[in-house]
């Protein structure tokens, strides 16, 4: 049983220790300990508890056991296998400091009896080093893969017997003591060892398990009381609470193996790559607006059915791991180990995962290496010092998000980056990271003015420590995590971001076409009319469309702000709007770049996305919306089904222009092919306008299916087009010698492939 005094809700005054004052040392019983020793043990500063708790050898030869229990009313010391009494522990001049003899070493428990009952328990000082020196050695160099493992909390058996192993590295503190519900929140029962000169500071803790609530307790290196989470925390309770929580050590058995064996396939340059993004807490809620979040088993139930049949090919996930304030939507994250306790256990998250592979759908997860949030529990001056962070607040400091920057320089935090982005790849067999504001990350001089900026040690603006670990990050994942893919929203023209790192590139798979994104939609917020004065806004990013693999954002990030809905960047009116939307989107699907798209932009989602409320549903009763859903489904399907649309996303050959110039009447044509022949013609008129015998040269003769129209009846459209098909004539266009004749529907996009229809 824990003691009376137990404390109450995590957060509130839990630095504060219920001491009881010491009366005179003068009678102190354990001839090994000092009056230092004891006042230290009894304000909870003592630096070193396993110095002078546990068994130890007196000077005159004998075993003694001294333990400190405070609100004890007795110890006594049993055996322990068979709970045979081996004596009775006398109390020591401060109160629950307790001490007994034992005629011979042996395995003992302490059976401890509290005012409010009985425990026995194994003595946490009685227990051997913890961590291997070859486990401090790789943290020292930040090359410890499996941190997980190592630091934090991990249900174990040592030496038969069951409890907890707690792990941190805090190498300027003065103190560290774990605190839980199983201690009362009391910072004097298990302080912890260091182990020099690594830094971490250890303990095992018999007779507690998964579930437990806990916290370190640390005295700084200024002498301050501090009450962290861990760093390492696997699992936390949900928010606003903070505490991290003893993660169930269980192994999750995995049923993924094909879509495992299949995955490097899948994520190929040559491979249809279709994104839908979600932000887990806006998604849906139970009984509306005001309802309650989904958990992992609520969007098993009902997110994957739903990103099956709109036939994208992966979920990304806006982060989950775990963090304070909702309102930073994940972006501002604390535990880099641990999926949020909001949406439920890390056995529910992977079962979430599980299921999505199962039904043939890859996840990627945001994934924020760049900074973390001030609050006082979490990272900052961690021991007292800047452990995690620049110490020095023009490299430290982002003043634009009131966040620090970590100092991926230093080894340990370049492999605690490291570790975490490996922990959800490997443990959680999670598809793909997408590392968040990498141009934050690389340019010292991000958002900064003159002379609040520090240069690198050549003088230059780029954070070389920054570039060294996202190079490092990149090659460790393709070297041990196979299929698995890093995707860098990165918005500046930094060269090869996607380029190998032999090559001197940063090394990732896919990076976010930032300039596509804007281009594309200030181009579709001018009125029509005025469309002709802007049209190299649609061409212009086919001008470096292929020297990066890129991959093309409509993200969360372009309908919030203020910035209104999709639909509402759409001008004029109902019917324009709308046909607008189905246009763009058209256009995106059918230009080269893999696909993202963010959740409610699917159905022409009215409102600006507010973190608070979930998505508009109700929408799909009315016939435009449905529509567009209708419209996004279909260019899923025909964008997967068709290697002309993906095959050659990023490589030339796979696009060429056939008209790029007519300006005049907002028209755009171009080829998608691969390296078969196979082949597409996609046409798309950006004026509310039907233009009828427009002439394209094509380079097969015969028949040609209209495969794709987004102005189609079923999509809430006019129905202008082609009846389906036609046939060419035998008159040069285009340097081809014959053409279609085309009716272009009104703000629409068309889709061409030769030979009959059926076909």
């Amino acid at each position: 049983m824990t003691p009376t005094h137990v404390r109450g809700a995590v957060g509130e005054n839990d630095a504060e220790l219920p001491v009881t004052p010491s009366p005179s040392l003068a009678g102190v019983s354990a001839s090994r300990l000092s009056v230092a020793d004891l006042e230290s043990l009894a304000h909870a500063t003592h630096a070193n508890p396993f110095a002078v708790l546990g068994p130890h050898v007196t000077a005159g030869g004998e075993l003694e056991v001294s333990a400190y229990l405070p609100g004890a009313l007795s110890v006594s010391l049993v055996e322990r296998d068979s709970d045979r009494l081996l004596g009775e522990c006398t109390l020591g001049a401060i109160d629950g400091f307790f001490v007994g003899k034992m005629a011979k070493p042996c395995a003992y428990r302490l059976h401890v009896r509290w005012p409010d009952g009985e425990q026995i328990v194994a003595d946490p000082y009685a227990f051997p080093l913890l961590l291997g020196d070859t486990d401090l050695y790789l943290i020292g160099e930040g090359s410890h893969r499996r941190l997980g493992e190592c630091l934090g909390a991990r249900a174990m058996t040592v030496e038969g017997v069951e409890g907890v192993r707690f792990a941190v590295w805090a190498p300027n503190a003065q103190r560290v003591a774990v605190v839980g519900d199983f201690n009362g929140w009391d910072s004097r029962r298990h302080g912890m060892r260091c182990r020099y000169p690594s830094g971490v500071w250890e303990i095992f803790i018999p007779g507690i398990g998964a579930g437990e609530r806990y916290k370190y307790a640390l005295i700084d290196i200024n002498g301050e009381r501090l009450l962290k989470a861990d760093p390492i925390a696997l699992s936390t309770e949900p928010p606003p609470l903070t505490a991290s929580v003893v993660a169930d050590a269980t192994p999750f058995a995995w049923h993924d193996q094909t879509w495992m064996a299949e995955r490097p396939g899948r994520h190929a340059p040559t491979a249809p790559i279709s994104i839908y993004e979600v932000h887990a807490g806006s998604w849906r809620k139970h009984g509306g607006d005001d309802g309650g979040i989904y958990g992992w088993r609520d969007l098993t139930e009902s997110l994957i059915p739903y990103v099956l049949e709109m036939g994208f090919t992966h979920i990304e996930l806006m982060p989950v791991m775990e963090y304070p304030f909702g309102g930073s939507w994940g972006y501002q994250p604390l535990s880099l180990f641990a999926p949020s306790g909001r949406f439920g256990s890390p056995q529910e998250f992977a079962a979430f995962i599980d299921a999505c592979h199962m039904a043939g759908i890859g996840v990627i997860l945001d994934w924020v290496p760049g900074h973390f949030p001030s609050d006082p529990h979490g990272l900052a001056r961690f021991d007292g010092t800047a452990l995690y962070e620049y110490a020095h607040p023009f490299e430290g400091y982002h003043q634009d998000w009131n966040t620090y920057i970590y100092n991926l320089g230093r080894r340990e935090v370049h492999g605690f980056m490291l570790a975490s982005a490996l922990h959800w790849l490997r443990d959680f067999h999670i598809d793909g990271l997408r590392v968040d504001a990498v141009a934050s990350m690389i340019y010292r001089n991000y958002s900064r003015r003159e002379g609040e900026w520090i240069p690198n040690h050549l003088g230059g603006q780029e954070n070389l420590e920054a570039v060294a670990f996202l190079q490092h990050l990149n090659q460790v994942v393709q070297d041990e995590v196979p299929g698995a893919i890093v995707i860098a929203e990165e918005s500046t023209a930094w060269p090869g971001v996607t380029a190998p790192v032999e090559q001197h590139g940063l090394g990732f798979s896919y990076k976010w076409n930032m300039g596509w994104m804007h281009d594309s939609l200030s181009y579709m917020s001018h009125d029509p009319l005025y469309r002709r004065y802007h049209h190299d806004q649609l061409t212009f990013g086919l001008i470096y469309a292929f020297n990066e693999r890129f991959m093309l954002p409509i993200s969360h990030d372009e309908v919030v702000h203020g910035k209104g809905s999709l639909l509402d960047k759409m001008p004029g009116d109902d019917w324009q709007r709308f046909a607008n939307l189905r246009a763009y989107l058209s256009f995106m699907w059918l230009h080269p770049g893999k696909k993202l798209l963010f959740m409610g932009c699917e159905f022409a989602q009215g409102r600006e996305w507010s973190h608070d409320r979930e998505l508009d549903w109700w929408l799909l009763q009315e016939a435009p919306n449905a529509g567009i859903r209708h419209l996004v489904g279909d260019l899923n399907a025909l964008y997967r089904s068709h290697p002309a649309l993906h095959a050659l996303d990023c490589e030339a050959d796979g696009f060429q222009w056939v008209i790029g110039d007519d300006s005049h009447n907002s028209v755009f044509a171009w080829w998608r092919r691969d390296r078969h022949g196979r082949e597409a013609l996609a046409v798309a008129n950006m004026t509310p306008q039907r233009l009828g015998g427009y002439r394209i040269g094509v380079p097969t003769a015969g028949s040609w299916q209209e495969r794709f129209n987004s102005d189609a009846a079923c999509y809430g459209g006019s129905n202008a087009g082609n009846g389906g098909g036609l046939q060419t004539e035998a008159v040069a266009a285009h340097g081809e010698p014959q053409s279609l004749v085309l009716t272009l529907p009104p703000l629409g996009v068309i889709l061409l492939m030769p030979g009959a229809l059926g076909e």
